[in-house]
């Protein structure tokens, strides 16, 4: 077989001067990124999730990344971030004051606002060898009318007739040191961050079922802006860094917060990944607005660069 690669970026966090809040590096850094795509020309890209840096309020932010998209020589698959369409479920507000947990769960109108920019938030195809599924991994959980339909879809994905490979790709990690930890508790300051960044259970289990019945051998996600590899049952779960800004870095003692993105070649010996860090990192300090998940009274518009970027729904 002749080789051939894809890459997998994510967390690109490409943002607007007309928002509340901008960060001219991580657009610049996305285009240093998007460059070094275009040069490695690989058959197709895999994009995990928060394109935008507030995607459930902009959809220009949205249309904005997905028109990078469309003009990159290769085809390219996508899957929301809860920075593009909310964050997991939860009924149990965390500990941080400059959030609302509650207020930031996933809904089915954030759900509908991704799809009518980018189309369905599930797929599956063959490529050569090689069978790529990708999902929203945030209405897992969540009680949605969505979610029942999405067990059904990712079930019948896991009854296909198998690929030489099976490649998913989600957003969150699905867990963070050990396939069979217990959940993190949200209102632990010291377990926040671990319960923001992974999958719980039953969700998790019946998930990782989901994987080995289809005959995964690489699950990819992001979310976490640190570049980690676990094993678990024969699979090997890829956490992408971020080309935006890093973050976690100290989590693990291998973990490395680098930016860049994943680069893997399918050959004859199987899948092999390279680290690719950006060619150039943006050293661009300036920009407005808060961090994080501000809440709705810290959304200024009238400090931004450029007119009319304020939510219309």
């Amino acid at each position: 077989m002749h080789p051939w690669s894809f890459v997998h970026i994510t967390d690109i966090h490409v943002g607007s001067p007309k928002s509340f809040r901008f960060r001219p590096s991580c657009n610049e850094n996305w285009d240093t990124a998007r460059r070094q795509i275009i040069e490695i020309n690989p058959e197709l890209l895999l994009v995990g999730g928060d394109v935008a840096r507030d995607g459930t309020l902009h959809r220009y932010e949205l249309e904005a990344v997905k028109q990078d998209l469309e003009a990159l020589p290769c085809p390219y698959h996508v899957v929301p971030g809860n920075m593009d369409t909310g964050n997991k479920h939860t009924e149990v507000q965390g500990p941080n004051n400059d959030r609302d947990d509650l207020a930031l769960n996933l809904t089915s109108a954030n759900l509908q606002h991704w799809e009518a920019v980018f189309g369905p938030a599930q797929w599956s195809f063959v490529h050569k060898n090689v069978r790529f599924s990708g999902f929203c991994d945030m209405t897992l959980g969540s009680g949605l009318p969505e979610e029942q339909p999405l067990w059904e879809w990712l079930e019948a994905v896991a009854a296909l007739p198998r690929s030489q490979y099976h490649v998913w790709m989600m957003h969150s990690a699905l867990f963070v040191d050990d396939l069979h930890e217990p959940n993190w508790d949200i209102s632990d300051p010291a377990g926040y961050r671990n319960w923001y960044f992974a999958i719980d259970e039953p969700q998790r289990s019946r998930l990782m079922q989901v994987f080995k019945a289809s005959g995964a051998n690489l699950v990819l996600s992001g979310h976490v802006h640190c570049r980690k590899t676990h094993f678990a049952e024969g699979i090997r779960f890829d956490i992408g860094p971020s080309t935006a800004f890093p973050q976690w870095g100290d989590r693990w003692p291998d973990g490395d917060d680098t930016l860049g993105f994943l680069k893997y070649d399918i050959g004859d010996g199987g899948i092999e990944c390279n680290f690719v860090p950006l060619r150039e990192v943006s050293q661009r300090k300036d920009g407005y607005g808060p961090g994080g998940h501000p809440l709705p009274h810290l959304r200024d518009y009238s400090i931004a660069w450029e007119p009319g970027g304020e939510p219309t729904v």
